[in-house]
């Protein structure tokens, strides 16, 4: 017989991590809403089209892809066997599933434009999938926790992004983390003034690499990927700067004065921040990175990452801007900012910080217990009234010695057993039994729903 088993880096839930993963979807689907966030949802699949030439070189390796149903080798000859993959691909297969949220969601705004309101802002809580390596905090099936607004460039929506971060990180309890941000107008600069102008890309793709294997690292791909010696120097300042400077901004100044755009990035941090001011916020939490990069080449303005200090996993949280993301769909000239929670990482932050508390996890508020036919029949009764009031109750199915339901209680992790019994039939009343402390006293039934929904 053959052993089950599941694929390297996906999991299973049980009903613990269930509720815990619904605490920290709940606590940012009220963020979202709060905002003024609308959701949708999109289908697991997409066409590869949609999804190929949007996430970078790298990023097209990993998407996941489908194979044609029926004879998939059909439309296949040996002539594009010889040739390779690029030639036998799109023959095989013309679905693949969804790498992101963001590219959807482009596709989805595209062909809903007349239907839509702008800006229109979404939220989107779905699976993604993508062909990793599994390893601690990345895994190859994952949800994702997107909100985006489209149809301004107004950098209030950056400002709002960095207040919906700090206020899920503070209704999760995660206090130490950083909120690094910065643009990919500056990004662009960096390569205009070290000679290597319409580079950006690669650059960012090089550096986005930096605190996971180094700069002497970093350095050897920039040489790779065709960086002159020169122009690797001239950088080397920057990194530096990143790792000590206490005054990014001061020093982007100095380090891109040659450099327009990379200015106007600079610029367009420093109104964040000013806009957040505005409304009363501080930065806490907030850190300019000059050196953050992300990889996805869809970038054009603000980038976001959020790190949580003290733990081993790393970011749990990104997103930018982007200027005509849906241009490739035919939609030109439609900027948009967003960005997404990766809630199976904030779920192993959380219990690496040990955040989550028992009622996270909480399900069955009460178990009826019952000795005979009788008093099952009454047990189903009350079960009814409880349930009416909001109070999350259950009864043991089967009939069965009363030992077997307090252990069921216990071993479910059932905080309350309600008896019933003759006397309680009588009475109109359950003895409410506390497993925790063992205390049990006889009350009516309206008491009790009141004890439980005051607490609710």
């Amino acid at each position: 017989m053959q052993k089950p088993s599941l694929p390297k880096g996906t999991r299973d839930f049980g009903p613990v991590q269930m509720a815990r993963r619904n605490f920290i979807l709940e606590t940012i689907k009220d963020t979202f809403q709060l905002f003024g966030y609308q959701q949708i949802e999109t289908p697991a699949m997409e066409n590869l089209s949609t999804l190929t030439g949007k996430y970078g070189d790298e990023g097209d390796q990993l998407l996941f892809k489908i194979l044609n149903s029926g004879d998939f080798l059909k439309k296949v000859d040996l002539n594009d066997l010889s040739e390779g993959a690029a030639a036998t691909l799109p023959k095989v297969a013309e679905k693949g599933l969804r790498y992101d949220l963001t590219v959807p969601f482009a596709r989805y705004v595209v062909m809903n434009r007349n239907e839509l309101t702008f800006p229109f802002k979404r939220y989107q809580i779905q699976p993604v999938w993508r062909a990793d390596r599994p390893q601690k905090g990345r895994y190859r099936e994952f949800y994702q926790c997107d909100a985006d607004v489209v149809g301004t460039d107004s950098l209030v929506c950056e400002a709002e992004i960095i207040l919906m971060i700090r206020r899920v990180f503070a209704g999760l309890g995660i206090q130490d983390y950083k909120v690094k941000i910065n643009n990919r107008k500056i990004l662009t600069g960096i390569a205009e003034v070290i000679g290597e102008s319409g580079k950006e890309g690669p650059l960012c793709v090089a550096i986005d690499k930096l605190d996971k294997i180094g700069w002497e690292k970093v350095k050897e791909e920039l040489t790779d990927r065709g960086f002159a010696e020169n122009a690797i120097s001239k950088l080397s300042p920057l990194v530096s700067a990143a790792n000590e400077s206490s005054e990014p901004l001061s020093f982007l100044k100095s380090f891109l004065a040659a450099s327009e755009i990379g200015m106007q990035g600079v610029r367009e941090l420093e109104e964040v921040f000013e806009i957040m001011q505005s409304m009363g916020e501080d930065l806490s939490h907030v850190e300019p990175d000059m050196v953050l990069a992300r990889g996805l080449s869809y970038y054009t303005g603000a980038i976001f990452e959020v790190k949580v200090n003290q733990v081993s996993i790393g970011s749990v949280s990104g997103g930018g801007r982007y200027d005509n993301l849906t241009g490739v769909f035919g939609l030109t000239g439609v900027s948009g900012v967003g960005f997404s929670f990766g809630v199976d990482r904030i779920y192993d932050v959380m219990e690496e910080l040990n955040l989550f508390h028992e009622e996270d996890s909480q399900g069955t508020q009460l178990l009826l217990a019952y000795f005979d036919e009788k008093s099952f029949s009454y047990a189903l009764k009350v079960l009814t009234q409880f349930r009416k009031a909001g109070v999350r109750s259950e009864i043991y199915p089967d009939q069965a010695k009363m030992k077997k339901q307090l252990d069921y209680a216990s071993k479910k992790g059932i905080p309350y057993v309600g008896i019933c019994g003759d006397e309680e039939i009588k009475s109109e009343t359950i003895a409410l039994k506390n497993l925790l402390t063992g205390n049990q006293e006889s009350l009516p039934i309206y008491e009790v729903i009141s004890r439980f929904t005051a607490v609710n």
